[in-house]
């Protein structure tokens, strides 16, 4: 399957944006002054783990989605 340059481009793009706002929400999480991420002994909650989760998971995808989108765009190049 061949990917056009501007599908390359998206899905480099895509794959960037997911690591910055993923990360920027990562670090907020872990600085969580509201409770909602850690109880008052300063335990993880349930509320951590699941995002955390997402996170990961959007670390993931996103990386797969980047990597795809350089592949594309290195070979659009050639």
């Amino acid at each position: 399957m061949k990917l056009s340059r501007r599908v390359s481009w998206f899905l480099l793009a895509f794959g960037v944006w997911s690591w910055v706002i993923w990360v920027t929400f990562a670090k907020n999480l872990f600085k969580d002054a509201s409770g909602l991420a850690f109880d008052d002994a300063g335990d993880p909650t349930a509320y951590l783990w699941v995002h955390l989760a997402l996170a990961v998971t959007s670390f993931i995808l996103g990386t797969a989605v980047g990597v795809i989108g350089f592949r594309g765009v290195r070979a659009a190049a050639k």
